[in-house]
């Protein structure tokens, strides 16, 4: 009897024990959490989200395409870099190809990538940068390098009926340095570069 009251106690603290670590880390910690994020970063917890018109476009931190309905990069656009994110910029799947640069199909991928440049830009494959045809390793990725950036100046400011020289500029002014001024390389983010270029024609 003595055993089987002690064996119930045992279990009565462990249970009392789990239902308050229950409340306090898994619903305490996460209010906690949710309110400093709230209100020392709302844009960055609530997913850096970009409107137009009071309308979500897009995401600061998630890159996106900007092709047609067949997958051909729209030329009026800057484009993005590769993903392998599922269907592409998948945020419920996001990965890189995990292949290496030796693996065929890779390779295969980087010179069709490669060949769409050359015929889109009108440049020759040493000029294009090694983002432009390779996919990050999360398939995410919203920035590209500015030297891809400038790259596609031309091909844009022609489909759009602009002066290359502006769009250089509007390039230019949207090019973000090092995080903390020494943290990995200066980027463009591409979504934000297209809306300031879709304000060049009003």
């Amino acid at each position: 009897m003595n055993r089987l009251r002690g064996a119930w106690r045992q279990y009565w603290v462990a249970l009392r024990a789990m239902i308050v670590l229950t409340v306090a880390l898994g619903i305490g910690y996460t209010l906690v959490v949710t309110g400093v994020g709230q209100l020392a970063l709302p844009a960055q917890a609530n997913g850096s989200l970009i409107s137009v018109d009071g309308k979500p476009v897009g995401s600061a931190l998630i890159g996106q395409s900007f092709t047609d309905k067949d997958g051909a990069a729209l030329p009026q656009w800057f484009q993005s870099r590769p993903s392998a994110a599922g269907d592409g910029y998948d945020g419920a799947a996001s990965s890189g190809s995990n292949l290496a640069a030796s693996n065929p199909d890779q390779q295969k991928a980087v010179k069709e990538r490669t060949e769409a440049i050359e015929e889109a830009d009108g440049v020759s494959a040493g000029s294009i940068p090694s983002d432009a045809v390779t996919a990050s390793g999360s398939g995410l990725d919203p920035h590209i390098s500015p030297a891809y950036a400038l790259l596609q100046v031309d091909r844009v400011a022609a489909a759009r009926g602009l002066p290359a020289d502006s769009v250089r500029k509007l390039v230019e002014s949207r090019i973000q340095g090092r995080d903390l001024g020494y943290l990995g390389d200066p980027t463009v983010n591409v979504l934000q570069l297209n809306l300031a270029l879709s304000e060049m024609d009003k």
